[in-house]
Parts: C-alpha cells; sequence; structure tokens
C-alpha cells in the first residue's frame, strides 16, 4: 500500500507539474504540438538535430526550446535545406540557422495588395460576364498563372485581389478576359526578370562579401536591415520606371493615332 501510495503521490506531482508548465510535453503532445510525426522527431533525435528530453519517472519531457527546434527544422525543410545541412546549421553557436531562415523568408514572401478573397466558380463566372465553357478556360488559366489557388470544391481564392481588378477594368472597357490575363501573364514574365535582376544584385553586393568574412554574427542585422530595405525600394523603383514607359507609350500611340487620323482628312 505504502508503494502504491508512493506512485499515486509521484504520480500527482507529475501531473500537478505539467499544469503548472504547459510547456512540458511529452513527445505524443509534442507532435500535436508542432504538426510532426512521432516518428519524425525521434529521428531527429537520433540524427542529434532535437536536444534530448528532460527525462523523469522513466518519461521523457520536452519544453518550448524543443517546440522553437522542431518548428525551425520544418520551416527549413520547407525551404529546400535537406537533413544534414539543417544539421551542420543548427550545430552553429551563433543562430546562423534562425538567421538565414528569417533573410530566405524575407526575400521569398510576397508582397500582397491586401487581404485574400474567396470566390466561387459561380461568383467569378457572374462577375467577369463568362458563359460555362469560357469560364472553365479562363479559372484554368488563372489557377495557372497563381492569380487563383483552388481551395477544393467550388472555392477559389485571390491572394493578390487588384489582379481581379485588373479583371474587372477589362470587363467594364469590353476587353476579354483571356485578352487581360495574357498581358498580365507577360507583365509577370518581365517582373520575374526584374526580381531576379534585384536578387543577383543583393547577393553580389551584400550577401557575397558578408559571406567571404565568414557572416561574422555582428553584422547580421546589417544584413537583416538590407533585406528588408531591399523590398520596397525594389518595388518603388519597378513602379516608377513602369509608369514612366507607360506614360511614353500611351503618348507614342495616341501620336500615331491623331497624326494618322490627320492624313485622313487630307
Amino acid at each position: 500500500m505504502a508503494t502504491v501510495r508512493r506512485l499515486e503521490a509521484a504520480r500527482a506531482k507529475d501531473e500537478g507539474e505539467r499544469e503548472a508548465d504547459p510547456h512540458r510535453l511529452t513527445i505524443e503532445q509534442l507532435a500535436a504540438e508542432t504538426g510532426m510525426s512521432v516518428r519524425n522527431i525521434r529521428s531527429h533525435q537520433a540524427r542529434g538535430l532535437l536536444a534530448p528530453p528532460d527525462v523523469r519517472s522513466r518519461v521523457g519531457y520536452y519544453g518550448s526550446q524543443h517546440v522553437a527546434q522542431l518548428r525551425l527544422i520544418r520551416d527549413l525543410q520547407e525551404e529546400g535545406f535537406n537533413l544534414n545541412g539543417i544539421k551542420r546549421l543548427l550545430e552553429d553557436t551563433h543562430g546562423t540557422a534562425e538567421r538565414l531562415l528569417r533573410v530566405r523568408q524575407a526575400l521569398a514572401a510576397p508582397m500582397k495588395s491586401g487581404p485574400a478573397e474567396t470566390h466561387t466558380a459561380v461568383e467569378l463566372g457572374r462577375r467577369f460576364e463568362l458563359d460555362a465553357e469560357e469560364g472553365r478556360e479562363v479559372l484554368g488559366r488563372a489557377v495557372k498563372m497563381g492569380v487563383l489557388i483552388p481551395l477544393g470544391g467550388d472555392k477559389y481564392e485571390a491572394p493578390n485581389p487588384s489582379l481581379l481588378a485588373v479583371g474587372d477594368e477589362a470587363v467594364r472597357s469590353g476587353i476579354p478576359l483571356r485578352a487581360a490575363l495574357a498581358v498580365i501573364e507577360d507583365v509577370q514574365r518581365h517582373c520575374e526578370a526584374a526580381s531576379r535582376s534585384f536578387v543577383r544584385l543583393f547577393l553580389r553586393e551584400v550577401w557575397k562579401p558578408f559571406a567571404k568574412e565568414d557572416m561574422p554574427v555582428e553584422r547580421w542585422p546589417e544584413i537583416e536591415d538590407a533585406v528588408e530595405r531591399l523590398r520596397p525600394a525594389a518595388s518603388e523603383a519597378l513602379v516608377t520606371i513602369f509608369q514612366e514607359r507607360l506614360s511614353a507609350q500611351i503618348e507614342r500611340a495616341l501620336s500615331e493615332i491623331t497624326h494618322r487620323l490627320s492624313e485622313r482628312k487630307h
């Protein structure tokens, strides 16, 4: 009986400690918290990617540090790092993994014009005055271009609603929607090239000199600040140049129209 009471007391104490510390998790709770399987967590431990748990009464408990480590591993995997590369980054004592991930995510994160919108195919067809056959064709093309993201069933997400606004203007102006999508696709290709040029500029002039210096810890804030400033500066330059070129093209087109009309009168 004494043994049973001691076991019950130990269990009660253990449960009380777990309630007092919500970050004190069993491996099953850790899996639920991070969205990883128990098998993957054990595999990461075996590889030395995850710190060992705190073992009490032959049960391993994990804390907020383990949750953060697993989320970092998952994020790095999503960014294309393999497990051996992740291990090398995590073993660095200067927090290189976290810093590098922040830089990569800052460079790659899309800039949105507003909150995403969700629409059904029927709503989109009605909005852009499309019949069933044309609607399927246009939806397929919009999905391929990333203008729309299928959510399952009949629903689609518009991550950048301003692109749908272009379609609205096309319909109001009597321009076929497929023609407007072709122009957006052309603009996407040019923007891809322009974006690549800005990123190459950053890598050549900022990142490579930093890497050659063996990424000194005291310069990481400078690198992160450079990334933060790159996006708005590049966007402003692109918009400014585009507006200048658009004005010039409109003026040239109107001049040609005026010239043709004047010739017709003679």
